[in-house]
This record gives C-alpha cells, structure tokens and sequence, in this order.
C-alpha cells in the first residue's frame, strides 16, 4: 500500500472568528453526485475549539474546496459543561433518517492541561445543523476508562454500532510537566448513544516512547478490517492495522504507505488520517506540522483508474 500525496486544500483563516488557527480533524459526508461536506475542527482567538464545515468536490483523484460556511455547526458548550473550551467533530454517521455527529469536548484543567469526554449532537436537517443530545457526554471516565476518552471511529453493522476510540491510561510527570499517555479501545451499542465497555484495546503500545495513539479511522473490505490511526513518539506518524473480527488488530505501521514532507507544511507531523472511497478512488485526509495549525491535505491511494 502507497500513498500519494496531491496537496493542501485548507488553511485556517485569519479572517474569520472561528478559525483563526487550525483545522483540524478532517472528516467527510457525501451530499450529490461530486459534492461532499467536509467537516473540520478550529480554534477561535481564546483558542477554543469548534468544528466547521466547508463544501469539496471530489472527482476523479482530485479535492478541492469550494465553499466554508461563516458559522460553526458545533461551538463550546455552556460555563462549566464538559465541553466548554471546545467541540471537536471526528466522526459522522447516517442512521434512522439522522447524522449523529461524534465530538470530543474538552475542558481546561488544573492538574493536567486538559481534560477530554466524546459527546454527541443530532441533525434532522441533513446536517445542516445539529443539537446536543444533552449537555453531559456519552463517553466519559469509567472504571475502564479513568482518566479520559477521545476522537472516535463509529460502524453500524447488523443493528450493532461499533465505536474505536482514544482512551487515556494515565498522566505522567517528565520534565516537570504532566504527560498524557492513550491508546485505542472497543465499545459497542444498539443505539450509538449508550455504551458498552468492557476495556477491550484494540491498539496498543508498542514500546515505552510510544505514548499517544489517536484518531482511528476504520474502513471493512470484503473480510477485512482496516484502520489507520495516529501515532507519537516525538512526532505524530501515521499508522495503519488490519483485522478479521474489529476486535483483534495486526499492527503494520512500516506500511501505511505515506510519511511527513517534502511540502514544508507536513515536514515535521503527519496526523489524523480518515480515509474514504468516492467513485474508483480511495483518499485520505490528513493534517501536518502542529496538530492541524498548518491546515489539511489528501492522498490517493496508488494503483487506482
């Protein structure tokens, strides 16, 4: 498997008040024939986050922005609600005439930096907009999960919904400052609101400098499971694994086929992959240098029309 890297399609923009910095996140839903919404995270100038939507047409190997929308679709909740430093959408699924948008929101913390749950909004407009389904999160700390929960990857597969999200193990002191460590886990549910845990990790680490695993993005082919993911040891990489169940993974990171650089924007980080089929074609999105500051870009997958 090979990638082939075609560009960046988005900056954040200075002109705008909700994302001054970053887009972040990248994720995509089909709207007709060639256009899709693509759905992104942003900081405002408090360096809160929202998440955003921008209009692309994809055909034939090629992304290109057309449109983003002067307003959010999801910004911070309310003064002391779990997501009131920031929303950030990571996952879109269609079910029951309905979008539910998966975010992670966060809060500042005192002890540690920050603080992250996964909540989730609704829209019955064809996600145009979307409403909280409460003000508290569906995925917070548990005893499987201590210490905080994260981006996610939902699949509705014979009345199951199927979730792979970031689970934080612990916080550790080096240098003087609090770092986190995460990793990938399994949940289930019947209705993609309540959810079933039982702690079952799906990707781990793989050695002791390996301490942030993130932003699974799974597809099915045939049999097969695929997911690439985020990972850090001093930078985010790209990571890929495959399965024959979703519950068991295969780590294959020495082929995911697409590393940082040459562009000077992704020199440094390559991160947040989500990967999405669209005619004969196979992209991914992905963000660069510093955690989306830099903006988003596409591969395509080699071998393809």
């Amino acid at each position: 498997m090979q990638w082939s890297k075609q560009g960046r399609i988005l900056e954040p923009s200075s002109s705008s008040l909700w994302y001054v910095s970053h887009a972040a996140l990248p994720f995509v839903d089909p709207i007709e024939a060639n256009s899709w919404r693509l759905y992104f995270s942003g900081r405002d100038s408090d360096n809160r986050s929202h998440t955003g939507v921008a209009t692309i047409e994809v055909a034939q190997g090629t992304v290109a922005v057309s449109h983003v929308d002067t307003r959010p679709v999801l910004s911070p909740g309310r003064l002391g609600s779990f997501d009131d430093s920031g929303a950030m959408g990571c996952w879109l699924v269609s079910a029951n005439g309905r979008k539910y948008l998966y975010y992670i929101g966060w809060n500042r913390g005192v002890t540690v930096p920050f603080r992250n749950a996964v909540g989730l909004a609704v829209s019955d407009d064809d996600g145009r907009s979307f409403v909280r389904c409460s003000e508290g999160p569906i995925l917070d700390r548990s005893a499987y999960d201590p210490f905080s929960t994260g981006s996610v990857c939902v699949l509705v597969e014979n009345d199951t919904w199927r979730m792979w999200y970031l689970s934080c193990v612990e916080w550790v002191v080096e240098d003087g400052r609090p770092k986190h460590r995460y990793h990938i886990k399994y949940a289930e549910s019947s209705d993609g609101v309540r959810w079933h845990r039982t702690g079952l990790v799906a990707i781990d680490f793989r050695s002791h400098d390996e301490y942030a695993i993130s932003r699974p993005s799974v597809l099915k082919d045939g049999r097969v499971y695929r997911m690439w993911y985020s990972y850090r040891g001093d930078a985010y990489r790209i990571g890929y694994a495959e399965s024959d169940d979703g519950f068991r993974w295969r780590r294959d990171d020495e082929h995911a086929g697409i590393e940082p650089g040459p562009d000077a924007w992704d020199s440094q980080m390559i991160a947040y992959p989500f990967v999405f089929d669209a005619g004969d074609y196979r992209y991914m999105l992905y963000n660069g240098n510093d955690y989306g500051r830099t903006g988003i870009g596409f591969a395509t997958l080699d071998g393809q029309p």
